[in-house]
């Protein structure tokens, strides 16, 4: 039993410190709860509920206009049987290049690993010591009509 949601379109995040301007595309998100049957000859097939989890699946793009460097992202949605939950694996590639420099893999809400091809491994990320940031949100009053907030207040308010 799984929900799933198609991300379409696309987002851009600005690095003001760099005047860097990054267009990306989203995974898939998906609920998930697997019914698993075990005993087949044990009492008429037992069934047992696993415990939820959110998945991401998919993939999507990373690009900087200005730097022309790109990243390829897969987000690896767990098997049936076996396997991990939150892999991903991900490519970076310089401008003009089509072999990337840097290889990543590991868990997206855990620990990545890079492999560049000089040889050298390395951390990427470890998610789990990163600090939290709080978000800073101008005030709805100053943002406009089709700015995110402004534009679901209503929605956001009846959620509540």
């Amino acid at each position: 039993m799984s929900i799933g949601v198609h991300n379409i379109g696309q987002g851009c995040v600005t690095c003001l410190d760099y005047d860097e301007h990054y267009i990306l595309t989203f995974p898939n998100g998906y609920g998930r709860q697997v019914n698993a049957l075990f005993g087949i000859f044990i009492l008429n097939a037992l069934s047992i509920l696993t415990v939820p989890w959110i998945e991401l699946g998919g993939e999507c793009s990373i690009n900087c206009s200005k730097t022309g460097y790109n990243a390829s992202i897969v987000f690896h949605t767990k098997p049936f049987y076996g396997g991990k939950k939150h892999r991903i694996t991900a490519e970076i590639f310089s401008p003009n290049d089509k072999k990337p420099f840097c290889s990543i893999e590991g868990e997206w809400n855990g620990v990545m690993y890079a492999k560049y091809t000089t040889g050298e491994n390395a951390v990427f990320i470890d998610t789990k010591k990163m600090p939290t940031i709080k978000k800073k949100v101008r005030k709805l009053e100053d943002q406009d009509d089709f700015e995110s907030r402004c534009l679901w207040k209503d929605v956001t308010y009846n959620l509540k």
